[in-house]
């Protein structure tokens, strides 16, 4: 600690408030520069105390960076199939310990707002449907003839069987919004250079998922796989991502597969047949009369 003109006495806890207010160059220029009146040892110790918070103020600036980037990789990815609207044919094969089969739907969207997911096959449940605008959704039951409002508890539970939920299919991600999201590795992994992001639960969020770990290829930010952990730590599923393809301008995955990890040999895969992004639609697509037609 030194004494500057006038009295003013400048010391490590002077110092530290200052860094906190000003940009990394001016807390640079701040400790570079001595008040008069020190002494050399006084201006030995000052240098020192400011270089560490030198480094402490640009390794927070290359920490935001980072998880700035982090979030906007984690983005993108949760964005891959959002487009102004989309019209695809999927077939979801359901392998399960004794039995597999396959259901083919059709879906549509418009933005994040809408989503429209229709079954065409097999024949027993072909007109089943599923619409959620915003956060409400139906379900249309051709059988019964009936319409049914969808609580978010419902939304939870497996779409036909399978091991994807109706959440996976038709909600909106919210992935930035609920989860913290950091770097936990950069590197090769499998034979491709990765960088692997772990999201954790915000404290206010409304999330099953204690953790989800995704990793992504470094050279085209292309979703490899996604692993979903309990609030225990446990890992409860993973999702992985094949057969890439361009559609229109746009690379996307058109194979997923999901695998409960306490039952080995069961899986559900998507696998897209066809997909037109940004065909002529509108909101009236999305109604409660064409959900049942």
């Amino acid at each position: 600690m030194c004494a500057a003109s006038g009295g003013a006495i400048v010391g490590k806890a002077n110092a530290t408030a200052v860094s906190r207010s000003l940009p990394p160059l001016l807390v640079s220029l701040f400790c570079l520069s001595p008040p008069i009146g020190c002494s050399m040892r006084g201006r030995g110790a000052r240098i020192t105390v400011c270089a560490a918070l030198i480094w402490l103020s640009l390794g927070q600036v290359s920490q935001a960076a980072d998880d700035q980037r982090a979030q906007g990789i984690v983005d993108r990815v949760a964005r891959l199939f959002v487009s102004q609207s989309s019209i695809a044919t999927v077939d979801m094969e359901i392998t399960k310990d004794d039995s597999q089969r396959t259901i083919v739907m059709q879906l549509w969207t418009l933005g994040q707002r809408y989503v429209l997911v229709r079954i065409r096959q097999p024949q027993e449940d072909a007109g089943t449907a599923i619409l959620r605008i915003d956060n409400q959704a139906w379900m249309y039951l051709p059988k019964a003839r009936r319409t049914v409002g969808m609580p978010a508890s419902m939304m939870m539970t497996s779409w036909m069987g399978s091991d994807f939920t109706l959440n996976d299919l038709v909600s909106q991600s919210r992935l930035s919004n609920d989860y913290t999201i950091a770097t936990s590795f950069e590197g090769n992994r499998s034979g491709f250079a990765i960088a692997e992001y772990t999201l954790t639960p915000k404290p206010t969020a409304a999330v099953v998922w204690g953790t989800i770990v995704l990793e992504v290829r470094q050279d085209n930010q292309m979703p490899l796989r996604e692993r979903y952990y309990d609030e225990s730590g446990k890992p409860v599923r993973e999702l992985s991502f094949f057969d890439y393809r361009y559609v229109n301008w746009k690379l996307l995955p058109t194979r997923l597969v999901m695998r409960p990890l306490d039952r080995v040999g069961e899986q559900t895969a998507i696998k897209y047949q066809s997909i037109i992004l940004d065909p002529p639609m509108g909101e009236e697509t999305f109604s409660l009369r064409n959900l049942v037609q």
